[in-house]
């Protein structure tokens, strides 16, 4: 099948040729017919399958045909991170570039005045984070009473982001008639029951095996010890074929200083995650999708909506807890169909996640043996990690005893230079 086949609009059929795009995904070949008909969608498709292209393409035709000469806000699609909202918006803009549609992507971390006055010029399609489209709506910037198309994206990761009130409130705001689509990788209970909230007799259009990693990703595993983890990870970057790498860090602080110790190596890196104001993150992804780093460090939240393309390293320099947090990290390699290269690192205490990640996926990691560092110590056992957990919190209450008492002390001597100083 090709796209002239999904009997879509000229103005469309320009614009993905403008693209190159000849065949649609399998997530694009079942879901835009749906969507065309006006029916609701459950889609179950793990990230890197087109499903960006699968909603927002008949969704420009349906508007395009209808008509919008007042410029009331007609389609919502609400996603959970700014750098996925961003994408979505710039995909939104390529697939629209020979229609009249406007369209507009709100998101917190930003001052509000540019995306109020966007608003205020009328738009179609309103792209947004849920945080910065309840202020505005409550603002009174926004009102959601002509919405005829619904989307909600990466719902699973809605949810682990707390996200769920913030949606609800939402659901409640849109009008009871309306077309609704619901995009999600993974499907838990908590996300079924969301969904039934949401869609009227959903068509369910699922392209591969819940929470399964895409056949074209090749997967690697390196057992080492913590202490040698920052070695190693120099050691893989010494290939000289790995030109670029999404490289994920568990915690903020962890990506910071992954990057600092690779730009003292003189690897160029920059850390990605939520305590980075949005220039800083915009400007961190501008210059890995420009190629002017080679490596970007990420946190899991951070890197939804990354989307390089031909992105074909990912790192794991600490193994998720979760194990669909480990389908979604490598899955932001091998895309549309593309190769991709997964490597995990993996340390003692993190031995179980794998074999959590193995039961998943329904299939082994190739154990990589030529390994300079490899693992000599075993992780420990519950009696040890518990003896382990008693010091860190005999360690912390000790931490935070003393800093009250310098505290204490710093007030007393800093009154009496404060009134010296007053004099």
């Amino acid at each position: 099948m090709t796209f002239q086949d999904l009997n879509l609009l000229p103005p469309i059929q320009k614009a993905l040729q403008d693209k190159s795009y000849v065949e649609p995904t399998p997530i694009q070949e079942k879901a835009i017919p749906i969507v065309l008909q006006g029916r609701d969608v459950l889609g179950v498709a793990q990230t890197g399958t087109g499903k960006t292209a699968a909603f927002s393409i008949p969704i420009i035709q349906l508007l395009s045909e209808e008509g919008n000469n007042d410029r009331d806000i007609k389609c919502l699609i609400v996603t959970p991170t700014r750098e996925l909202a961003i994408q979505i918006d710039e995909s939104i803009r390529d697939y629209n570039k020979y229609t009249s549609l406007k369209h507009t992507v709100i998101f917190g971390g930003v001052k509000q005045g540019g995306q109020v006055a966007k608003l205020k010029r009328g738009i179609d399609i309103l792209v947004a984070t849920p945080g910065r489209l309840l202020d505005l709506i409550q603002q009174g910037y926004i009102s959601l009473s002509s919405i005829k198309v619904f989307v909600l994206d990466e719902a699973d990761r809605m949810l682990d982001m707390g996200f769920i009130n913030d949606i609800r409130k939402v659901i409640k705001l849109l009008p009871q008639k309306r077309q609704s689509l619901f995009f999600s990788a993974t499907m838990p209970d908590n996300i079924v029951s969301l969904s039934q909230t949401i869609l009227y007799k959903p068509t369910k259009v699922e392209v591969s095996p819940v929470s399964s990693t895409a056949e074209t990703i090749q997967q690697y595993i390196y057992y080492t010890n913590k202490s040698n983890k920052k070695d190693l990870l120099l050691h893989i970057l010494k290939d000289e074929d790995i030109d670029q790498v999404l490289l994920f860090s568990r915690t903020k602080h962890g990506a910071n200083r992954i990057a600092k110790d690779l730009q003292r190596k003189r690897v160029s890196a920059a850390a990605i995650h939520g305590d980075k104001s949005q220039g800083q993150r915009q400007k961190a992804l501008r210059d890995f999708k420009e190629g002017n780093l080679r490596v970007l460090v990420a946190t899991d939240i951070a890197s939804r909506g990354i989307d390089i393309k031909e992105l074909q390293y990912v790192i794991n320099y600490d193994i998720p807890n979760e194990s669909e947090t480990y389908v979604h990290r490598i899955g932001r390699s091998g895309r549309a169909g593309e190769e991709g290269v997964a490597i995990s690192i993996c340390e003692p205490e993190e031995n179980a996640y794998v074999r959590d990640i193995e039961k998943l996926i329904k299939k082994k990691i190739s154990r990589i043996s030529d390994n300079p560092f490899p693992q000599t110590e075993k992780p420990m056992t519950a009696a040890e990690k518990k003896e382990a957990n008693k010091e860190k919190a005999r360690k912390r209450q000790e931490f935070f005893a003393n800093r009250k008492k310098n505290k204490e002390n710093g007030k007393s001597s800093g009154g009496g230079r404060g009134r010296w100083n007053r004099r």
